[in-house]
C-alpha cells in the first residue's frame, strides 16, 4: 500500500513540474508575439513547436477577437484547473 502511495505522489510531482514548465512556455510565446524574435532560433522553433499544436486547437474554437489572440489566456487557464485538480487528486487518492 505504500509503494502505491509514493507512486501517486511521485506522479503527481512529475504532472505539477510539466504543467507548470508548460505554462512558462505558453507565458515565453505570448511575450514573444510582442517582439520579432529570429525565427531559426533553436529556442524559439522549440518553443514553437511544443506549443502550436494547443494555441492552434484553442484557435480553431475561439478565433482572435479583434486581433487579440486569447488562446494562451484559456490554455494557462486549463493548465491552472488540471493542475489543481489532477495533481490534488492524485496527492490524495490513496
Amino acid at each position: 500500500m505504500f509503494v502505491v502511495q509514493n507512486f501517486f505522489s511521485a506522479l503527481a510531482s512529475v504532472l505539477h513540474l510539466f504543467l507548470t514548465l508548460y505554462m512558462y512556455a505558453i507565458i515565453a510565446r505570448a511575450v514573444m508575439s510582442w517582439f520579432n524574435p529570429n525565427p531559426y532560433n533553436t529556442i524559439v522553433r522549440f518553443i514553437y513547436q511544443i506549443t502550436d499544436p494547443v494555441l492552434d486547437r484553442v484557435r480553431q474554437f475561439i478565433p482572435p477577437i479583434s486581433g487579440l489572440d486569447l488562446s494562451p489566456i484559456i490554455v494557462i487557464f486549463a493548465i491552472f484547473f488540471l493542475d489543481k485538480f489532477l495533481v490534488s487528486t492524485l496527492r490524495t487518492l490513496v
